[in-house]
């Protein structure tokens, strides 16, 4: 399949782009860090899967020029893959360059993109050529980089693990050629390379001597207290051209003062808890006394509380402590000078964190950290005791709406005056009414920092460089795709009260060998003999980097337990971590997305278990394709923080609506689809991006009845005299109705049922299995085969009675035994060893016939038939068959219906003189309704290889024609449907024969073995050839046993016997047509030469073969000529 690749957009999703690739009708779409190119591409206008129903031809590359130099010679073998597609002389391949400071394809526009995959060779060149030109400036622009003689040097303020985290990012950058920490930690210390520390303070006349005697470009304030005191103020008045990377004084007033903050927002509309801000004490106090027992508070300090000046109660008495605590205790000293009270808000939190250069914000991946000191959080407060990102409790559309809040801050912030420049970290909480600020900080998070750098694409130090320059708009943040980060803090035991200091820190060289794992270093330092020692609460933070969470996890947790400090007297560990970060987020919620056209009654049973919590499962999205639909009403009943929405399919494709339905399932953070009621065929594309995790209910027992809808199944079920009925949970696939079963509930059927009480039985279950199967498909829960419908002690009793019928059929050769892993066959024994034998294999099956069979439940004749289908396609070639096995497949095991199936084979391989050596019997709930079974069978036979037929075949040779049995095992859906036509039904009497208990048994005559009667015609080569008259009839069989340039006469067809005449009376067929479908009357055609004739007969009469007709001639002329008439 030709194959658009998008390289290199990362989170960008330019409109020409995607113009490109919904309109250049290629069937797959792949995109290579180009995260946010499927879902922009999945919504309205575009409307186009990833892997979609186009068929075009040739290829196309669309290549975004790197914005940065650094991001260039990171992903140059992108650069190089381009340059070799563009070099290729192969007319097939396009590839388009997009400039993203020009926003526009270089070469051409979307039209001439269009063109070139059409086969436009001017519109390729040109493309191509501007393509080239393009890499070349770039080229250039590295190469003066390379030769500049200007060092870059940038100052990280702070000593955390944060600082750690900021400088290793920085120093990634080729364009920084040393990172100074002022004061720095003893990991910055240990790092090496670009990382430096110098200073022993951080305080702001520290900094400002620092830069003029580094002759440093840039400043990073990482805590945010040199914020609060003015530091990037006093910068930009002492130290014009350098830039600092921070807010200012007046700025960071958004973490200086939550009263200011609480204030901003309700004043610019930002989501928030409602609140009041006290400077009195009683005041505060009388406030609390005036709320309901029930209304749950916060209490927070105003001002800088090194991130513990929050306060939790859990009633009014605590909340009244919490005041007095922060206000008349002073407990977080003048930072409690104002107090917050703000209204208890419920949901998970997360830090969300924002690049920010005074005019607008882009925002980095959500992170979750770990306040409390203690596993399942519990204990006192810290600055955090682990992180992990991205947060998956932050969907997309989340993700968009806190973007959004962000950017409308600092769009604010600078409309009075105070431009916010630095990261703007919102504390979000996530309420079933939609994401709520909590406070703002002006300063990268700890430990947050050191799980979302790591996520990080784009150089960080053109970031900060773009916050800076106010052009932030103009550089592409992008962020590793399908990676997560989680780290584990390690904390002195004690922490955050009273902790020890000075332990050496053992184990850090081991767990930095780790693949995957950084040590981050905070509360470290180097002593004189270069031993790391612990220097302070948080001393160190680990982190894991992988392809999952939980991978991650596991990463991180790896490098703590090769750590130590260890109590230099007594030897007591005094490392201490909490052991279950990200333990929320790897058992979350499963997100269910629903789509319905109807009145949604079987989500009711499910948003019940949801709303008690008793299941672990959300809705985040219902959508409808009917505006008035009720199912819409149960989606908005749920909160704003589901995604409830009608989609119009007006104008539409199936595959252009279910891509915007996609869209909004992706961007609600969607694990399983579900459809209730929903009155629309779903595409492939749908259903192959959603496989395995869409299900659907329908009202009845699949397999029976699929592809009917709601009454009319229901309907049917009564019509069809079923005694139970029932509903049944699948994933959806393609084929309606037809994936795997999940889950079935059962309802009886009564006598006097009407579809309507019978919809009414099955929908009550129907609720109740969803639930089932959603359960069953959060947990991953691994069915035995016995819960999956395969039944083992059946197959062992079904082995146990066939095995003496198949004990019966031995031969030389074989001992027809069962239960070995394979069948052997002695060809020795049989008088068949020695170079000159050739193997015959031959397969087959009965075909439609089987329907009857199980209609009328008699099973044996088919088991012959079986075999006689293979056997007697053997022959043909001149072999003697030797042993058989067989397949037999169903969807529940009903042991005595097969039991009778491979008697029948057996007694079939006895007539063949075969023995049975093997089979399968295979059970597949959910592939076969009950009772339905399917065959398949497989026989070997061997020929001498100069015996094999057919031999020289010569004009004038002598046709002569065998009986058949009556139908065979050929034709069967077109004879039960003129059993249909007629309106009979298979236990009624014959018409066609008399002496036939009913129509059934006598359509289920068994197919005639030919083998006994033809062996001793091969053993003493009196035949040319032989053919086996099945499916095409004789006009199309007889001719593949005759050379080319030759063909057959036929003058002495018998008439019709009964079964053919009533099949071509009810039909009408001609005879040529009947000639042509059904054997009628002739299942095998010997060729003879003219002097064997009467030799041949005599055998044959002998062999007790009674009719044997003078058939016809070999002829000069191709084809298949009959004389007379066959009535």
């Amino acid at each position: 399949m030709a194959e658009a690749l998008v390289l290199g957009f990362g989170g960008r999703a330019p409109k020409d782009v995607l113009d490109i690739l919904s309109r250049v009708g290629i069937g797959k779409i792949v995109p290579q860090r180009s995260q946010k190119i499927e879902t922009h591409l999945l919504s309205a206008p575009h409307r186009t899967f990833l892997q979609n129903s186009c068929k075009g031809k040739g290829s196309l590359l669309i290549y975004c020029i790197p914005p940065s130099i650094s991001e260039y010679i990171r992903f140059n073998e992108e650069a190089c893959e381009v340059r070799s597609k563009l070099v290729a002389v192969d007319e097939r391949n396009v590839v388009a360059f997009y400039d993203t400071r020009m926003e526009k394809i270089l070469g051409g526009s979307v039209h001439d993109v269009l063109l070139a995959v059409g086969g436009d060779n001017l519109a390729r060149t040109n493309l191509s050529s501007a393509g080239l030109t393009a890499l070349a400036n770039i080229d250039n622009e590295v190469a003066k980089h390379i030769t500049k003689k200007d060092e870059n040097t940038i100052i990280v303020v702070g000593s955390g693990g944060r600082e750690h985290a900021l400088a290793v990012a920085l120093a990634k950058s080729p364009l920084v050629d040393k990172v100074i920490c002022c004061p720095g930690n003893g990991g910055t210390e240990k790092e090496g390379g670009k990382i430096i520390n110098k200073g022993l303070g951080q305080d702001n006349q520290t900094v400002i001597a620092m830069v003029k005697d580094t002759s440093a470009g840039m400043v990073v304030v990482g805590p945010e207290a040199p914020l609060v005191d003015g530091l990037v103020d006093e910068l930009k008045e002492s130290c014009p051209g350098v830039r600092a990377f921070g807010p200012s004084k007046a700025a960071a007033e958004l973490e200086a003062s939550k009263a200011f903050t609480k204030d901003f927002l309700e004043q610019h509309g930002i989501p928030t808890a409602k609140y009041r801000n006290f400077t009195d004490v009683e005041e505060a106090l009388g406030y609390v006394n005036s709320l309901s027992d029930n209304d749950r508070q916060v209490v927070k300090a105003s001002g800088l509380a090194a991130g513990k000046g929050v306060l939790l109660p859990s009633n009014k008495k605590e909340t009244l402590d919490a005041v007095r605590e922060i206000m008349a205790d002073k407990a977080f000293g003048d930072a409690g000078d104002t107090c917050v009270i703000e209204s208890f808000l419920t949901g998970p939190e997360a830090s969300c964190l924002a690049f920010c250069d005074g005019k607008t914000a882009v925002l980095m991946p959500a992170a979750q950290d770990h306040k409390r000191a203690l596993d399942n959080d519990e204990g006192l407060n810290t600055g955090g005791m682990g992180a992990y990102a991205p947060a998956p409790c932050v969907t997309q559309l989340m993700q968009e709406e806190i973007e959004i809040m962000c950017k409308k801050t600092v769009e604010e912030m600078a409309k009075r005056g105070t431009p916010y420049v630095g990261v703007l970290y919102a504390g979000m909480m996530l309420t079933p009414d939609g994401p709520y600020v909590l406070e703002f900080n002006c300063r990268f998070g700890d430990p947050e920092t050191q799980v979302v750098l790591p996520l990080l694409e784009t150089d960080l130090y053109e970031v900060f460089k773009a916050c800076c320059d106010g052009t932030l708009d103009k550089i592409d943040i992008r962020f590793r795709e399908a990676t997560h980060a989680a780290t584990v803090v390690c904390a002195s035991k004690g922490y955050p009260e009273k902790y020890p200091k000075g332990m050496e820190i053992t184990g850090i060289d081991e767990t930095s060998s780790v693949d995957g794992v950084k040590v981050y270093h905070a509360g470290t330092k180097v002593d004189e003999n270069g031993v790391i020692r612990c220097n302070g609460g948080r001393v160190l933070a680990v982190t894991g980097l992988s392809d999952t969470l939980k991978n991650a996890t596991q990463l991180a947790y790896q490098g703590v337990r090769l750590l130590d400090f260890k109590d230099s007297s007594s030897g007591e560990s005094l490392l201490h971590h909490r052991n279950d970060i990200a333990k929320r987020a790897l058992s979350r919620k499963l997100r269910i997305g629903v789509l319905g056209s109807t009145r949604g009654t079987a989500l009711i049973p499910l948003l019940e278990k949801c709303n008690e919590g008793s299941i672990p499962v959300e809705v985040t999205a219902v959508i409808s394709n009917r505006k008035p639909a009720l199912i819409l009403e149960k989606g908005r009943s749920l909160g704003v923080g589901v995604k409830t929405v009608f989609i119009s399919a007006k104008d539409l494709t199936r595959e252009q609506y279910d891509a915007e339905c996609t869209s909004v399932l992706l961007r609600s953070g969607v694990d399983l689809v579900i459809l209730v009621g929903y009155m629309r065929i779903l595409s492939k594309s749908f259903c192959d991006f959603w496989a395995n995790r869409c299900i659907n209910v329908h009202p009845s027992l699949l397999p029976k009845h699929a592809g009917g809808m709601d009454m009319e199944v229901h309907q049917a079920v009564i019509d069809a005299k079923e005694k139970e009925s029932g509903c049944t949970i699948h994933y959806v696939t393609e084929e309606i109705d037809s994936g795997p079963i999940v889950v079935q509930k059962v309802v009886k059927v009564d006598e006097n049922e009407t579809p309507e009480s019978l919809k009414a039985k099955v929908q009550a279950q129907e609720g109740i299995a969803y639930i089932e199967a959603i359960l069953k498909h959060s947990t991953g829960e691994v069915m035995s085969y016995a819960s999956a419908g395969v039944d083992i002690e059946a197959g062992n009793e079904l082995v146990d009675l066939i095995k003496p019928a198949c004990k019966a059929t031995r031969r030389n050769g074989c001992d027809a035994d069962l239960g070995g892993f394979g069948g052997l066959f002695d060809l020795q024994a049989a008088n068949y060893g020695g170079k000159d034998t050739v193997l015959i294999g031959a397969t087959d099956g009965v075909g439609t016939k089987l329907k009857i069979a199980q209609i009328v439940k008699k099973h044996k004749w088919v088991g012959i038939d079986l075999v006689a289908m293979c056997v007697n396609d053997l022959i043909v070639a001149g072999g003697e068959p030797l042993f058989f096995l067989d397949y037999f497949a169903t969807g529940k095991l009903e042991v005595a219906q097969a039991a009778e199936v491979v008697c029948g084979i057996a007694e079939g391989c006895k007539l063949a003189g075969c023995g049975l050596i093997g089979g399968e019997t295979a059970e597949m709930p959910s592939m076969y309704a009950p009772g339905e079974y399917d065959l398949a069978g497989f026989a070997v036979g061997a020929v001498k290889r100069g015996n094999i037929l057919p031999k020289v075949v010569a004009v004038g040779d002598i046709l002569i024609g065998l009986t058949s049995s009556g139908v065979h095992s050929n034709g069967f859906s077109l004879v039960r449907k003129l059993v249909e036509k007629e309106g009979l039904s298979y236990d009624q009497k014959c018409p066609w024969d008399s002496t036939a208990t009913s129509i059934g048994d006598s359509l289920l005559t068994p197919t005639k073995i030919y083998v006994s009667c033809c062996l001793p015609l091969l053993a003493k080569g009196l035949l040319k050839g032989m053919a086996h008259i099945t499916g095409g009839g004789l006009i199309e069989n007889l001719p593949r046993s005759l050379p080319k340039g030759l063909g057959a006469k036929i003058n002495g067809h018998p008439t019709l016997p009964n079964i053919f005449k009533w099949l071509q009376k009810s039909s009408g067929l001609s005879d040529t047509e009947m000639l042509r479908t059904f054997n009628c009357g002739i299942g095998m055609v010997l060729i003879v030469a003219p002097e064997n004739v009467s030799k041949v007969k005599e055998i044959l009469l002998f062999e007790g073969e009674e009719g044997v007709y003078d058939f016809g001639i070999v002829v000069d002329e191709e084809g298949v000529s009959v004389e007379g008439n066959l009535l």
